[in-house]
């Protein structure tokens, strides 16, 4: 089976949307984590407002970033998207019910560790699903005050269990949780 793994920015205050606030505090510690996450996945796993952006920055990106670019730029995508879209950037969308086809895909070995990214709705779907096998969490020393949150309202009650905690210098708090056995 397959395995999904959530990466994602988040302020003290539970906001994960544009996280132009993260700036100021991404050093060389988030860097290294962010460079292992991606060389650890097998593919990206995005809802359709996240693949757009990242599909419009990443390709003109690749030389500044070296590896980390290309291993980006190379890899295959998986777009949640209930719109038609011009899928481009090693992408194909997930059809019809996100759940269903990303359970699908979770039960093909061949499919490998798919990284979320970002992606509010999707990362809301598959943890109400109890799709996400691991959330590694960046909480930022931010208040945003508004924003998408990284649970919604409606989200499904669940115990995580802690596995694993760093604090960056600039006093980012890396989080890694699993859904917690009962």
């Amino acid at each position: 089976m397959s395995r999904i793994v959530a990466v994602e920015y988040v302020t003290l205050d539970g906001v994960f949307e544009e996280p132009a606030w993260s700036g100021p505090f991404f050093g060389e510690e988030l860097q290294a984590f962010q460079f292992a996450n991606l060389m650890e996945a097998d593919a990206l796993l995005l809802g359709r407002v996240t693949y757009e952006g990242f599909s419009d920055a990443w390709p003109r990106m690749e030389a500044e970033t070296g590896e980390f670019g290309v291993k980006m730029n190379s890899m295959p995508k998986w777009v949640a998207t209930s719109t038609p879209a011009d899928l481009r950037w090693n992408a194909r969308a997930l059809e019809g019910d996100v759940v269903a086809a990303v359970t699908a895909l979770k039960a093909d070995e061949a499919t490998g560790s798919l990284l979320v990214n970002g992606s509010a709705d999707l990362f809301n779907s598959l943890s109400g699903a109890g799709l996400i096998d691991e959330y590694r969490l960046m909480v930022f020393p931010v208040v945003q005050g508004a924003g998408k949150r990284l649970w919604a309202d409606a989200a499904t009650p669940r115990a995580l269990e802690l596995v694993k905690s760093d604090v960056t210098a600039t006093g980012v708090a890396i989080l890694t949780y699993r859904p917690a056995s009962a």
